[in-house]
């Protein structure tokens, strides 16, 4: 079984793809997509798992945080850790976070993930899977990173400066959790910079690498 150093090393070069993809795909969602798009009311968690239920255990279907987001999960097709929902109101689950035995949420900045904005250390993330169970996240720490160059980033708080590897690894390695990823928009420039919002699971548990 690979380390997470040793995992993180092999796949360094794609991840830098994925962020970079993720950055600047947010520039190709059409114009009528996010005009029309209207997001639902929001539901008491209850009917939420009721919504998005299918009846399997192994397959998250979706994350609620009371008054901020109740959003459905969708599973990036065939593998493409490229892959970001271009819908206002769905995110996508990141399947090398789960290649790493943790949770990865992503979404687009001006859809879905400008709900991410709204978490702060200490908010409650419940995920629900197929068969209606449910999993209590509780933010742990926000980190925000500017871009500035391909495949550097600066910690917007420690001004340390940290390559696709680093970041990946600080957001994405270590005991199980959960991370939201969006990106940071800056003077009108969407592709400015990450956000990474980590929680720890309310019940811990082993991490279990290669699961996904």
């Amino acid at each position: 079984m690979k380390t997470i150093s040793q995992l993180t090393r092999s796949i360094t070069q794609i991840t830098a793809s994925v962020f970079l993809v993720i950055l600047f795909c947010s520039f190709a969602v059409p114009e009528s997509v996010q005009a029309k798009s209207s997001l639902p009311a929001m539901p008491e968690l209850k009917s939420f798992v009721e919504r998005v239920k299918n009846g399997d255990a192994n397959i998250l279907r979706g994350v609620y945080v009371q008054d901020v987001m109740a959003y459905p999960i969708v599973q990036q097709p065939g593998g493409d850790s490229k892959y970001v929902s271009t819908h206002a109101a769905v995110v996508a689950q990141f399947d090398m976070a789960a290649r790493m035995g943790n949770v990865g949420l992503l979404a687009h900045n001006n859809l879905a993930g400008a709900s991410f904005f709204k978490l702060v250390e200490g908010s409650q993330i419940a995920l629900v899977y197929g068969d209606g169970r449910t999993e209590t996240f509780i933010v742990e720490k926000i980190l925000k990173y500017e871009v500035v160059a391909r495949g550097v980033y600066k910690d917007i708080k420690t001004q340390q400066t940290l390559d696709t590897g680093e970041v990946f690894d600080i957001a994405y390695g270590g005991e199980y959790h959960l991370t939201l990823q969006t990106c940071i928009e800056n003077e009108g420039n969407f592709s400015w910079g990450r956000m990474f919002v980590i929680a720890k699971p309310v019940v811990a548990r082993a991490i279990t690498p290669d699961h996904y």
